[in-house]
Parts: C-alpha cells; structure tokens; sequence
C-alpha cells in the first residue's frame, strides 16, 4: 500500500515493508487506517506517471525524440530533386536550404546551451519540439512563388532543433555514469543515422503515396508533437551531476563568460570539437548531395532518365536512406564495444579509436568518387563502408566531452561544440560543393556527363577534411588524460563546502571532513 502526499491511499502500489512516497523518499510500511480516502483519478494518474519515469525511459524518450530531430531535417534531402524541380532553382541555391537551416541552429545553440545549464530542461525541449514541428508542417503549404519563404522556414526549424540537440544529452549524462552512460549515449547518437535514413525513407514514402512532395513534410510533424507531450509527462529534470554523485553539492554556478573562457581552455575539448566540425561538413555535404550525385550517375549510365516529370525518382534516396539506417547501428554499436574492448588497454581508447576510424573511412569517400561512373553497386558498398567507419565516432565524442567537463558547464559545452562544429562544418559544406559544382558546369559545356562529373569533383573536398579531423582526434588523444583528471578535481573542489577541505591519497582524490572551529567543550575533544 503507498500514501499519497495529501493522506490517500493508493491501491496496489506496494506490498514491501517500505513504502516510497511520490517525492522518493522512503518511509516505514503503513497498516490500513481508517482516516485514509481512496485516491482521486488526478493522484493516479500522477503516481502512475512517476512509475514510468525511469532513466531507461527517459533515455528511450530522448533517443525516440532524437530520431525524429533528424528525421524532420533529412526529409527534405529526400525530396531535394523535386524541390529543385518545383522551385526552379540552381544548385547552390539547393545548398542554400541546409546552410541556412544550419546557420539558425549553431546561433541559437549557445543561447540554448545558456539556458539549459539555469533552467528546466525539459520544458525547453518539449517547447523545441513542438515549435519546430508546427513550422514544418506549415512550410509544406508553401507556394512555388515563394522560394525565399521556403528557406526562411528551414531556418525557424532549425532553431527549435537547436533547443534539442544542445539540452538532451546532459540529461542522459545526468542519469547514467561510466560504461553506462557510454551505452546509453550510443543508443541516443543511434537516433542520428537512424533518423537521417529514415528522413530519406519517409520523404521518397510520403511523396510516391500522395504523388505530391509535399506530403513528405506533413508526416513528421504529428509524430513531433507526441514526442513533445511524452517528454513533459516522463523525461525527468536530474539535478546537474547526479550521476556523478554530486548534485545537490555543486555549490559554485559560474558565470557564462568564466564557463567559455574555461572551455577555451580545455585542450580535449577543443580538439574533439574541432574533429566534429570535420565529421559535420562531410555528413552535411553527403546528407544533400550524395543521392542527385548517384542519380546523375545512374543517368550516364543510361539507366535512368533525366528528371523531367512531375514526381522525380526517389531510388537513390531510399536506398542511400536505408543504407545510412544500416551503417549507423553499426557504426554507434561498433564504435561502443570497441572503444569499451580498448578501455582495458589504454585510457585514451576514446580520441584513439574515433581517429583511427576517420583516417580508414576516407579511404573508403574517395573511392565512391571513382567507382561510381561505372558501377553503382560498386559506390554503394564504398559508402556502406565508409558511412560505418565515420559513425563510429558519434557517440565516443559525446562521451569525451562528459569526460572533460564538468557538469554545470555540460550544456554550455555541448551547445558551443555543436555551433563550432556547424559553423566550420555542414554550415557551409552543402553550400559550397553546390557552388563549386555550378562554377564547374559554368566552365564548359554543359551535358549529362559533365553535371555528374562537376558534382563528384566538388564532393572529392570532403575526404580530405576527415583526414585533418583525425589529425584533430589525435591531438585530443595527447591531452584527453590531463584534462579528465582536472575535470575530476573540479568536480570535488566544487563539492567541499567551507566545513570540508580537499586532501589527496596515494590512490583517489576525496573530501573529508574537519572542523573549522574548536570545539566548546574541550572534555569532548
């Protein structure tokens, strides 16, 4: 038997010697009084929420939350030739549609970051989500008089994603530690590929069963809004370092420009946020190009058509889509167990393992580029190949910034290193291999072969940046201990209050107590 707050019985709640109350606290078991009143449908319904809320759901919830984040943002890679068709535009025009969405996102991320570290969090996702998802649905009535309009939209979106992706993972590193917090971390990054493919799969689904493109926006957005209302009722606010055993001891809250100006500071930190910039640009330049790229392929090879019709092919993008869902469990899971495997041999498994894992997927990039006019089979399997190697290090980068940082800075954190990452990455990635692209076209004749062949010269640049965020991820490597040991003595200075003071072991670092004044009675001494 559990008793509510207010002295109401609740049936069925608990046949244990101990009795959990809705606050949390624990009490002694209660006999049947006859002063207690059955519960009112509003306290069940209440102590019925507070039993789903547990870390793994809200976990689960956050991760489901995620996927349809990038789900929203890849629907429109999936439909990209039709909106094209449609408006009549270039190729850099195209690009312009993510690099403005990007540009809104890495601005109001640090504004997010700010916000996430003082306040609720999950009202501020569940208001992003919601914001986000009226907005795509409203941009899908959008006439083709009104291309500017169209973008403009992209951006709005791309401010209430910003919200999401800076807050949620601070709450899963708030509820989980250790090898834990890596699995539960991977479960959420999964949510990036996955609902990336799952973008291109629903767009070319939604579009081919309504024969209009602009369905495809249309079916996310409901999906948005349930994630809103499952994230307010469920997904709890974790005090900041509960995990680490700390919340609620956290007594010093510094002020932002102290919190950047000791992020700046932080080597790991700012090489891994470097690295990720370079996994940005090319996951930004891929997610837009990468399906016209083999369409335009498949049309040298004479075995498709020129989009001319009302409704473009959309087999590129499934099968890019489905591959993309693939590689990415792989990736996450791979990249999860491998880094745990090397954790027994180094403690710099983490930077070790996501450099090495971007060195050998470009390897595999560059080989797209020189399979695919001949074989499309033979491109899919270097992206499948690729696209596995370069997810791998999602989550681990996660996971290092939770090493280095200290949580009341994680937000912060998280939110720079996604505007940094953005602004040096898919910012401007789709953008300019449009660009490029066009000015290639531009300098000769135009044709079937060479609008094929211009794209796959401007996609070569994408390679090379992953080979210089390895670079990045070595570098991470050197310092990745020194500033996790740092971290770890932030954290415990932060914990002692004036009674405490900070003393060192040959083994661990711990607070202890001593007393600051003398005692009154010195007999009791």
């Amino acid at each position: 038997m559990c008793v509510e707050s207010d002295g109401c019985e609740i049936e069925g709640c608990s046949s244990s010697d101990e009795v959990r109350t809705l606050s949390g606290s624990m009490s002694p078991g209660l006999k049947s009084n006859p002063d207690l009143h059955p519960c009112r449908p509003g306290q069940k319904f209440r102590a019925a929420l507070l039993k789903c809320r547990s870390p793994a759901a809200a976990a689960g919830i956050l991760s489901f939350g995620n996927v349809l984040n990038y789900m929203d943002r890849y629907t429109v890679a999936g439909v990209v030739l039709d909106i094209q068709r449609n408006y009549d535009v270039s190729d850099s025009r195209i690009g312009l549609l993510q690099t403005v969405f990007i540009c809104s996102f890495m601005v109001a991320a640090p504004i997010f970051g700010y916000l996430g570290d003082r306040f609720n969090r999950k009202v501020i996702l569940s208001c992003g989500i919601l914001f986000w998802s009226i907005v795509t649905l409203l941009s899908s009535f959008i006439s083709k008089e009104y291309f500017w309009l169209f973008v403009l939209s992209r951006g709005l979106v791309g401010i209430g994603e910003s919200s999401y992706s800076s807050i949620s993972p601070t709450i899963i590193g708030d509820l989980f530690t250790s090898n834990t917090r890596t699995m539960m971390l991977s479960v959420f990054y999964l949510a990036i590929p996955l609902g990336s493919g799952l973008g291109y799969i629903l767009g070319s689904s939604a579009k081919e069963a309504a024969g209009d493109w602009h369905w495809a926006l249309r079916v996310s957005p409901v999906l948005g809004i349930t994630a809103s209302v499952l994230i307010l009722l469920l997904v709890p606010d974790p005090k900041r370092g509960s995990a680490d055993q700390l919340g609620g001891r956290i007594r010093s809250r510094t002020s932002w420009l102290c919190d950047m100006k000791a992020l700046a500071k932080n080597r790991s930190y700012v090489f891994s946020s470097l690295a990720s910039a370079a996994v940005s640009f090319a996951t930004g330049a891929f997610g837009i190009w990468i399906p016209g790229y083999l369409f335009r392929a498949r049309v040298v090879q004479k075995t498709a058509e020129a989009c001319t019709k009302e409704i473009c092919s959309s087999t590129d993008s499934m099968v890019f889509g489905a591959i993309t869902c693939v590689t990415g469990l792989l990736g996450v899971v791979i990249g999860a167990l491998t880094t745990r495997l090397c954790r027994q041999k180094t403690e710099r498994a983490d930077p070790l393992v996501c450099a090495v894992s971007m060195l050998g997927s470009a390897i595999f990039i560059c080989l797209i580029f020189v399979v695919a006019k001949k074989s499309i089979i033979g491109a899919y399997v270097c992206i499948f190949i690729g696209e596995t190697l370069l997810f791998l290090n999602w989550a681990i980068t996660a996971d290092i910034l939770m090493f280095v940082v200290i949580p009341t800075r994680r937000a912060t954190a998280v939110a720079f290193q996604s505007f940094t990452s953005h602004l040096l990455g898919d910012a401007g990635s789709p953008y300019l291999i449009g660009l490029i692209s066009d000015a290639l076209q531009q300098k000769y004749t135009t044709s079937a072969l060479w609008r094929f062949l211009s794209l796959g010269y401007a996609l070569m640049l994408c390679p090379f940046i992953i080979v210089l965020g390895g670079m990045f991820f070595l570098a991470t490597a050197l310092y990745f201990l020194d500033d996790k040991d740092k971290a770890e003595l932030k954290m415990l200075q932060s914990c002692c209050s004036h009674q405490f003071v900070l003393t060192k072991t040959f083994t661990s670092l711990s607070c202890s107590y001593v007393h600051i004044f003398p005692p009154s009675n010195p007999s009791r001494s």
